[in-house]
Parts: C-alpha cells; structure tokens; sequence
C-alpha cells in the first residue's frame, strides 16, 4: 500500500493544521476531564487564608473536601503574588506561566536547530502535545510541574554547552518548591559536577530557609509531620499513582519494605545508567533517566507528574526509534488507566491500571544512552531521519484499543509530527470521586490533587 503524501502546498499544510486543532479541540472537550483548575484553587485558598486571614498553611482545606496544601513550605512563600489577585486573574496567569513554560522545554529539548522546523513542524508538534495527558492535567489542575521541569532542564542546557557556573539553580530552586527534584542533585554528583550540585544545594537550603523565616511554625510542622504522612496527599492505590509504590498498593501489598526494597534496586540501576550517560557526556539522557526514576521511586506519582517522561520520548525517537517512542506516546494520551479506576483486580488489572507505570519503568531500563554528542540537539537527528509528514487522515478517532497501531510519526514532542491517540472507550463510565479522577466532568466543588 502506498504511503499517503503529505500536503505540498502551503495552503494544504495550514488545512491538515486546521482540521487537526479541531479535532484536538472536540477530542479535549469530549473525552478528558476538565479539572476545573482545582490545585490552582488550593494554592490560592491556602495563600490568601495566610496572608489576609492569619490562617495556617497546612491547615486549609478546599470547602466540601479533605484536600489542602502539600508541598514544603518555601512553595507557599513563592505563590505569594496571588495573594494581590483575584482567582481569575491567577487562573490566567498559570496557563500563561505554563505555556511560557512549555515553550522553553520544548525550545532547550529542540536545541540549536528549532527554527529549521517551520511553522508547520511545530504546529503539528502542539497538537499532538495538547493530546499527552500529563499535560492536559497539568494545564487543567494549575499545576507546578512543567515550570519545575523547565527549572530542571534549564540547568541540563547549561551543563551540555559548558556554561556551568550557575548550573544547579534551577535545580535547587524545584528541590525546594518540590522534593522530587531533590535526585537532580544526586545526579550531579554521580556525574562530578561538585559546583553544580554545591550551587543546588545551597539554593535549596537558602529557600528552604526563607521560608522558616516567613513562617517558621509552618516549617516545623511539615517537616517533622506532614511530609511523612502521605494520607495528606492521597490514597495509595488510587489509580492516578502511577509510581512503583501505586502498583503495590493496587495490588493489596503496600507494605513499606517491600517498597524500600524495589526503590534500592531503581536507583541502583538509576546510579549505574546514569554514570554511563555522564561519563559519554550525554547529560540529556542523564536528566531524563533522572526523571523517570524519581516518577517510579516517589510514593505517589500522579498522572500530572508524568511530564517528567518527555526529554526520554524525545532521545527515543532521537536514537532511531521513532515508532516505538510514538506508540508508547500515543498510549499516554488515551486515559487508558481510568478503566480500571473502579477495580485493578486480575491480570487486565495489573497491566492495564499500570500501563504508565510500565512505560515509565521501560524507558528507564531500554532507554538508550551515551549515545549523543553535545554538539547535536536531540531534534535535529530526529528530523532528518524521521518519515515524512503524517498522513492527512484525521489521527484523533482511531480508538483505545488501536494506539498500538498508531503512526510511527506519533512523538510530536520528538519529532515534530502528530500524534494519534484515540478517544478512551469508557466514555460511560461512572464519575470518579477523587481529586485526579479522569472520567468526571467539571465539578462546581472543585476538588484536589498534589
């Protein structure tokens, strides 16, 4: 059968674009939820019951629910501005954070040769990401994780072009907001980079710091209570866990050795990948194994948490697999896992209600490294060897149970070409009653997620 050619014209090329975003649109307004920017809505709870009402940061709760603050305190300090705003305005402000965000990751992740893709490339390349659920979430709860990302990898960019005297800031400043970016700073002294990780530290430790002096009662109280009590932040094996600790849970072990047994063995494996990256100076591989070893090690991993997977997708494809990078991406924009959000039991259970998990898992363990050279930006290969454009056939209604079979091409974030997910086959499926539940419309009482 002969390959579908891709438009030839420019006029052809902005209706591919144009029915493709339609398609984006219904596809987001149809089959995800819309999370009616709810963490968003606990940040500014918590800020303004702080700041105008000499409320307690950990004590605030979202009315009608059990959900409140969970992040250390310097987080608190930092969201402070919307304490001078109102909800629409901050609800404006983080999408317009967000996207600026977006467009730096996809800018260091693209390198040198980002403008050689065109209008056209990078066009394709939205609509596809706006289909990768991590994302979707993270736009629709308000949440933190690609500007913590975009911290991250602003310091992988300094560290693989030789410019590293500041190389560990952002690092340090996500570590505070955040703990899981925490093992950037163990990557840097696995990689030997002591300035670095002694600029991450010191950055963390004068955050952290300020924030005692902001609220010191706050301070002692989650680091001595709340951050080692994960009920804070939501049930184990709720479906949205996707992390090693979720899989337990769902399968009725959660217990904490057994845990702490397979969270040696990850950063065991992490440790020994990771110096190898390092030692080929492939530092984007380095930040990506560390990504998706803090998504498999951390006690709860949400979905949202999940955009710590795109730098491995891009070396993926980059590394010439283009089609396996694209199935796995296309199976991360379906929902999938909500099926079985009512009960993880049996075979289908375990694989399904897991499936991000296995991804997550997969990339760690085949992700290919040591293999770039800092000169290459991990796009530009991509873009040469990659198939011509996609086929003009509307990619975004093949069903759940295709994604496997979707365009090789699928990796938007790679390889600048659509992605294919489908529409997730439990659109009749019962309305979830926790905060990262992905089959209920938006709530008038909005509810929460970390």
């Amino acid at each position: 059968m002969r390959r579908p050619t891709r438009p030839g014209t420019d006029r052809g090329r902005l209706l591919l674009v144009l029915l493709l975003v339609a398609a984006v649109t219904v596809f987001t307004a149809t089959v995800p939820l819309l999370r009616d920017w709810f963490d968003l809505r606990v940040y500014y709870g918590t800020v303004h019951t702080w700041v105008h009402h000499g409320g307690r940061i950990y004590d605030y709760r979202v009315p009608g629910t059990t959900y409140g603050f969970t992040y250390p305190p310097f987080a608190a300090v930092g969201m402070l501005p919307m304490a001078l705003v109102g909800l629409h305005l901050a609800i404006a402000a983080s999408l317009l954070l967000n996207l600026a965000a977006l467009a730096f990751v996809l800018r260091i992740l693209a390198g040198p040769g980002w403008r050689r893709w065109g209008w056209y490339r990078w066009a394709l390349a939205l609509c596809g990401l706006a289909l990768f659920e991590p994302l979707r979430d993270t736009f629709s709860f308000g949440q933190v994780n690609l500007v913590l990302l975009a911290l991250v990898l602003a310091d992988c960019c300094l560290l693989r072009s030789g410019r590293g005297r500041w190389a560990g800031a952002g690092i340090g400043l996500a570590a505070a907001i955040k703990l899981t970016p925490a093992l950037f700073i163990l990557m840097l002294l696995i990689g030997r980079k002591w300035r670095a990780a002694g600029v991450a530290t010191a950055v963390a430790l004068a955050a952290t710091g300020l924030a005692v002096w902001a609220d010191p009662r706050a301070s002692r109280f989650y680091w001595t209570q709340a951050l080692w009590d994960t009920s804070r932040v939501g049930r184990l094996d709720y479906v949205s866990n996707q992390s090693l600790q979720g899989v337990l849970a769902r399968l009725g072990h959660p217990d904490k050795p057994l845990w702490a047994i397979l969270v040696l063995l990850t950063l065991a494996v992490w440790a020994w990948r990771t110096r190898k990256a390092v030692a080929a100076g492939d530092w984007t591989a380095a930040f990506a194994l560390t990504g998706l070893a803090a998504c498999l090690v951390s006690p709860i991993t949400w979905v949202h948490h999940l955009v710590w997977v795109l730098p491995s997708f891009v070396l993926l494809a980059r590394a010439g697999y283009p089609r396996i990078a694209g199935a796995l991406y296309a199976v991360m924009c379906t929902s999938v896992v909500w099926l079985w959000f009512d009960d993880a039991s049996g075979i289908d259970g375990f694989l399904g209600s897991n499936i991000y998990t296995w991804i997550t898992l997969g990339l760690f363990l085949g992700l290919p490294v040591g293999q770039s050279r800092p000169a290459r930006s991990p796009l530009s290969r991509t873009a040469r060897v990659t198939a011509p454009a996609p086929s003009t056939a509307n990619p975004v209604t093949r069903a759940v149970s295709h994604q496997s079979e979707s365009s090789p091409g699928a990796v938007a974030a790679a390889i600048g070409t659509v992605l294919g997910p489908g529409r997730g086959r439990g659109l009749g499926r019962r309305a979830s009653s926790e905060p990262t539940g992905s089959t209920r419309p938006a709530a008038s009482k909005p509810q929460s997620s970390s």
